[in-house]
Formats: C-alpha cells, sequence, structure tokens
C-alpha cells in the first residue's frame, strides 16, 4: 500500500492495476483513447441519422427543400393506411412461418447430423453452403426455378396449381418466399443446434438406454429440455432478422403481386424513393420501436440462461 492509500496489484501476467480505498479500480486513460474513435464513428453513423430521422418524422418533408412541422399528423395516417397495414400484416406473418419452418428442419438436421453417422462432417459442410451465398443471388435462381422449372414440373406430372409461376399467384407467393428464406437461414440456426446437441452430456443418454427409452422419448424428455435455451434464442434471433427481410423478396417478387408481398422494409424504403421521405420515416420509427420491443422481449427470455 503507498501513502496515498492505494494498492497497487501485480498480476500473472505483470499487468499493473491500481485499487483505491473502497474497493473502486481507477481506468488507464489509455482504453478510453481505443473506446473514443468507436464511439464516434457509432454516434455519426448511427445515432445521429437515428435522431434525425425520428425528427423529421414529425414534420412534412420530402427528403428535399423546405419542411415545417406537423406533429402526429403522420403517425395518425399512417394507422388508417392500407398499404402499411398490409405490410405489417404480411411481415408478421411471414417471419412467424418462416421461423417455424427453420428452427423446426434445423433441429431435426441437427439431430441427424450429431447422430453416428458416416460422413457426418462432410454433410455439415455440404448444409451450411446457403449461409454464405448472397440472398439475391438465391433469390434470382429460384426466380427462374419458380418461373420456368416448377410449372414444366406441374405439367409433365399433372399437378394444376404448379403449371404457373407461384411467385405470380398473390394467394401463393407468400409460400414461395418463406421456402426460399429458410433455405438460406437454415444453416445458421443448424449451426446453433448442433452446438446445443454437443453440449448435452453422453451419460444421460447412456443412462436413458439403460432405462429402456426409445429415442423418441429420449428426444421428446431429454434432448428438447436441455436445448430449450438455444431453441428460445433461436426463435427470436430468427423472428427479428425476419421482420427485416427485403433481399431476397426484391429478387423473388418486388413486393408483388401488386403489393401482396411487400414487407416493411420495402415500403420504407419505396416511400423513401416516392417522396414520402417523413411519412415512412415516421412508419421506420414505429418499425424500430417494435424491433426494440422484440429485443426487450429476447432479453427477458434469455435471461440466467447458459445456453450459449
Amino acid at each position: 500500500m503507498s501513502a496515498t492509500g492505494t494498492i497497487v496489484t501485480q498480476g500473472k501476467a505483470g499487468k499493473r492495476g491500481v485499487l483505491h480505498r473502497g474497493g473502486s479500480s481507477r481506468v488507464e486513460p489509455i482504453y478510453y483513447l481505443f473506446l473514443i474513435p468507436t464511439l464516434a464513428l457509432f454516434t455519426l453513423a448511427i445515432t445521429v441519422p437515428a435522431v434525425t430521422g425520428i425528427v423529421f418524422s414529425f414534420t412534412d418533408s420530402i427528403g428535399i427543400g423546405t419542411w415545417s412541422f406537423n406533429g402526429l399528423t403522420n403517425y395518425i395516417a399512417m394507422m388508417t393506411d392500407p398499404a402499411i397495414l398490409q405490410s405489417y400484416l404480411f411481415t408478421f406473418g411471414f417471419s412467424i412461418a418462416t421461423v417455424i419452418v427453420v428452427n423446426v428442419i434445423a433441429f431435426l438436421l441437427a439431430v441427424g447430423l450429431t447422430a453416428r453417422i458416416r460422413f457426418r462432417t462432410a454433410l455439415r459442410t455440404i448444409f451450411v453452403i446457403p449461409m454464405v451465398i448472397s440472398g439475391i443471388i438465391i433469390a434470382y435462381v429460384f426466380n427462374f426455378l419458380f418461373s420456368n422449372s416448377v410449372p414444366a414440373a406441374g405439367q409433365a406430372l399433372g399437378i394444376g396449381w404448379l403449371q404457373e409461376s407461384l411467385l405470380a399467384n398473390p394467394d401463393l407467393a407468400w409460400i414461395a418466399i418463406v421456402a426460399v428464406t429458410a433455405w438460406q437461414a437454415i444453416p445458421g440456426t443448424l449451426l446453433i443446434y448442433i452446438a446445443g446437441l454437443l453440449s448435452v452430456p453422453g451419460e444421460v443418454y447412456e443412462a436413458a438406454d439403460i432405462d429402456g427409452a426409445s429415442r423418441i422419448q429420449q428426444l421428446m424428455r431429454i434432448t428438447l429440455p436441455l436445448v430449450a435455451g438455444y431453441v428460445v434464442i433461436n426463435m427470436i434471433l430468427g423472428f427479428k432478422n425476419f421482420l427485416n427481410a427485403y433481399d431476397i423478396i426484391v429478387g423473388l417478387t418486388n413486393g408483388g403481386p401488386g403489393t401482396a408481398t411487400r414487407s416493411v422494409a420495402m415500403t420504407i424504403i419505396a416511400g423513401f424513393n416516392g417522396g414520402d421521405y417523413a411519412y415512412q420515416m415516421a412508419n421506420a420509427t414505429i418499425f424500430f420501436i417494435v424491433a426494440v420491443l422484440i429485443s426487450l422481449l429476447q432479453l427477458s427470455m434469455t435471461r440466467g440462461r447458459n445456453a450459449l
């Protein structure tokens, strides 16, 4: 202890720290030097534009020229705008359907790829390939398949509803979007489930085998409860990501037929390009609040879980 009442400590790695009376530690100024540039870039690139956009949501700005404040006019108009309500309805319905499809398929694949099968390492590599391909490229490839190959197969097999492109049917186009989005999203979810399944001790299954439990019973009563944390994280993270769906929808349908598959993100960007800057900025603000609420839900549901 020094004459000023501080304690100088020496760590195993030779690092020196300073403890003041009361147990509080003094942070070296060099750490702030590393923090300030990142904080400044984040503020200029994220915080300032976000705050500016929120301010403009209370105006009549079209993106250029003069503008004036109009209070909550944009927010009130949103509540009765059928185009915006339709985009929210489609986005949430699409997100829920895709989350279910992705998690069910990814979990079943993870169970198979963690079993004692041959070539499981090679199979894992193959299954994660879609994750590294650009979404817009995937969308254009599947656009060709749904517009040409699938109708041709439908005609050959005599299946009426497949003889025309799903992307041109306002009642079925969402199915194609869910399928393509899930195809790209499954690998990332699969990797998380594989990590969860590999963390389950093998002794648990050995004890279940001794007790005569079947594979289905082990899956339902051992595996699922022990990886529940991974299921929750995958579902919430997936739902948040699918809310922002844009590139795959643009490449497949561009929001059509009509506006049947237009997401919230597409509606906002289309409004920016069409001169509804302040109006769509209000839409973006509401969408941001929804994303924050989902993030808070994620934190509350995963708090205390040690899955990851």
